[in-house]
């Protein structure tokens, strides 16, 4: 979770109100944030929403804040006008860095905590958001040293120095990569490239060699200057334009002119920042189903404008517009939170049903348990993995080329980066890292996995599956179906087994398992090239059979 450093006295005059340290306290509930330690003015909070990095900085807090205490309410405006700078982007970027994203940001009065503030917000942007600067590279540069038109350009590794920011000794960018205490930490970036993207005006004057360093020359913001040029740069849009849009808010809450730049791209042009906001319907059945609270249109209609949105009805529906440092946003249900958070989840009491009920187990619960016992019974060690995973155990190792998955969108570790569409790569994974236990190993898994589907609203179904991994030198085909012929036989299930074709399986000894005319669960033994990958020596056999579709068979009889 993001942590920030933040001023008290600052962030009382961005709110326009004189706040208690308990009373911020209180407040940093409609940020989802909490004070980690206080020490006189220093404060530090820890923001618990990763997917909001518009509230990474005192200026986004406050912004938050001041709607809540009434001194603003709704969509934040933003004023731009032209600043008639052009930033081109040259063609042999294509396949290096492509795409940025630009503002000019004049008459700021820096103080020592906006400054700090600004160096703090670009580092999280960068850190957090960016992933690390591979999706987000954001540069802050005194404008007035800056002599237009911009170009963002791609040199050879000795084409061209400049001083890289903090240095005094010009550095070609090769010797920055392998010199530079961050060329060294950012090299990663652009391994294996042989040239490297570059800011550079038309004085031929550095600016920058993203994602790595600023140059020492225009590069460098203190309390002195007035005017900043702000470019982002990276691969996608649904990161560099939310990201750009959170430093100059930040910016422009400071007081600060915004100006729009014309970014001009091989392929077309730009006109950036864009402060046009996002819109979603919300049906508000819906959020009172969800929240389960006593609302009427118009109550939706204020809350939401407490946490910056604009609201207005549309046949039946109301109309949200979400504003434009906000990329969080993909859902009703999103705005649907805020609405929550808004009201207060401490002024949400709770409610004794009016009818007494039981709780028991769901007929698929029911089921699980019964499927548990008799594997247990059979000698197998139940393991629990998680739902996330990766490509390269999932696709890789298992000697697969591709398959359909659904992969999170910013993930915290590429470790943790894919829902699992399948529970055997995970039961390996676990015989991989117990290769040095006694022989045979037999364990199963019940879970969920997670499988693209068109017409579900999520895109995805979420069936119950069993998986069951057994090595040793007994483990075979003929093991694996005496396993499931016990299971699928027990409950009452008949079945044919066709042999099919598997790249994770021996040719010859994979089957697909069929009852009425439906796949419920595949078999075989595992291929040596994915034990190989795993580091395991012993044969391995699986099945992985499909319970919800099993269950929905045994409820037609």
């Amino acid at each position: 979770m993001p942590t920030i450093e933040i001023s008290l006295k600052d962030l009382s005059r961005l709110v326009r109100k004189k706040l208690s340290v308990s009373a911020l306290a209180t407040a940093l509930q409609y940020v989802k944030g909490e004070i980690e330690s206080s020490e006189g003015d220093r404060l530090k909070i820890e923001i618990a929403d990763s997917n909001r990095p518009d509230l990474w900085s005192t200026e986004g807090i406050a912004r938050e804040l001041r709607s809540r205490y009434g001194n603003e309410k709704s969509l934040a405006k933003f004023k731009t006008k032209k600043s008639g700078l052009k930033v081109i982007v040259e063609k042999n970027l294509r396949n290096i860095r492509p795409r940025t994203v630009c503002a000019v940001v004049r008459g700021l009065k820096i103080d020592d905590e906006i400054l700090f503030q600004m160096i703090q917000l670009q580092e999280k942007i960068c850190e957090n958001f960016g992933r690390r600067r591979k999706e987000v590279a954001l540069g802050i540069y005194d404008y007035n040293r800056i002599s237009p038109p911009i170009y963002f350009r791609a040199y050879g590794p000795g084409e061209i120095k400049f001083v890289p920011l903090d240095f005094n000794v010009e550095m070609s960018l090769k010797d920055i990569l392998a010199e530079h205490p961050k060329g060294k930490e950012y090299a990663h970036l652009l391994a294996g490239m042989k040239k490297y993207p570059v800011f550079i005006d038309s004085m031929d004057h550095v600016l920058s060699m993203p994602p790595v360093i600023n140059s020492d020359f225009s590069g460098k913001v203190t309390k002195d200057t007035r005017d900043v040029f702000i470019e982002c740069s990276g691969f996608s849009m649904k990161f560099l334009l939310p990201a750009l849009n959170i430093m100059v808010a930040a910016l422009a809450d400071r007081g600060g002119r915004v100006e729009t730049v014309d970014v001009v791209f091989p392929d077309g042009k730009m006109q950036t920042p864009d402060f046009t906001p996002g819109k979603i319907l919300v049906n508000p059945d819906r959020a009172r189903n969800i929240s389960g609270l006593h609302v009427t249109d118009a109550d939706i209609a204020k809350l939401l404008m407490k946490a910056r949105y604009d609201v207005k009805n549309e046949h039946g529906k109301l109309a949200v517009l979400i504003p434009s440092y906000r990329q969080d946003v993909m859902h009703e249900v999103d705005v649907i939170e805020d609405m929550i958070i808004s009201h207060g989840y401490n002024n949400i009491g709770p409610i004794t049903p009016s009818l007494a009920s039981t709780g028991k187990l769901t007929p698929v619960n029911n089921f699980v348990k019964k499927i548990t016992e008799l594997m247990i019974g059979l000698g197998n060690q139940e393991v629990l993995s998680y739902t996330l995973t990766n490509k390269d155990n999932m696709i890789k190792k298992m000697n697969i080329e591709s398959m359909k998955i659904i992969e999170i969108d910013n993930p915290v570790s590429k470790n943790w980066s894919v829902f699992r569409t399948w529970i055997t790569p995970s039961l390996i994974e676990f015989m991989s890292n117990n290769t040095n236990k006694e022989y045979p190993q037999r364990v199963f898994e019940i879970g969920e996995v997670v499988i693209y589907d068109a017409k579900a609203e999520t895109r995805s179904k979420n069936p119950v599956m069993l998986a069951l991994a057994c090595a040793g030198s007994d483990a075979n085909f003929t093991l694996a179906k005496q396993q499931l012929d016990f299971v699928l036989r027990t409950i009452g299930i008949e079945y044919v087994v066709e042999e099919t074709e598997h790249c994770s399986f021996i040719t010859g000894r994979v089957g697909i398992v069929y009852a009425n005319g439906r796949e419920i669960a595949c078999l075989g033994e595992i291929h040596p090239k994915v034990l190989s990958n795993f580091g395991i020596e012993q044969p391995v056999c699986t099945f992985e059979m499909n319970l919800s579709e099993i269950l929905s068979l045994i409820e037609k009889k």
